[in-house]
């Protein structure tokens, strides 16, 4: 079985997210149930340090791995800045070079 490369299967995107432990589960479920994402898996604690408001700052974080396509990023991008407790929610997108093509295919028929 050869890999396909991802612009013939709707660009495969990886978005991170990090949010507090305790919204997590919520932001998640939002991306899957409608359905701009076909899985968002959460890693459940890291330690963020960075600088907020000229003070650097220590935090307990989780870490959203969403599965989407580029067509959905900016629904995406769009569900978590509305649902994010923080003022600057953190979204960046990753692009899936490669990937196994069941799986990618699978993403790509979730997302509507």
């Amino acid at each position: 079985m050869s890999i396909t490369p991802p612009d013939t299967l709707q660009e495969p995107l990886l978005v991170l997210v990090s949010c507090p432990p305790d919204a997590a589960e919520r932001l998640a479920a939002a991306v899957v149930e409608r359905r701009l994402a076909a899985c968002a898996s959460i890693v459940p604690q890291l330690r963020s340090v960075y600088r907020w408001k000229d003070a650097v700052v220590r935090d307990d974080e989780a870490l959203l791995l969403i599965k989407t396509t580029a067509a959905a990023f900016e629904a995406v991008r769009a569900a978590v800045v509305e649902l994010h407790p923080y003022e600057l929610p953190e979204v960046l997108a990753v692009p899936v070079a490669l990937g196994h093509p069941p799986y990618l295919q699978w993403i790509s028929q979730c997302v509507a």
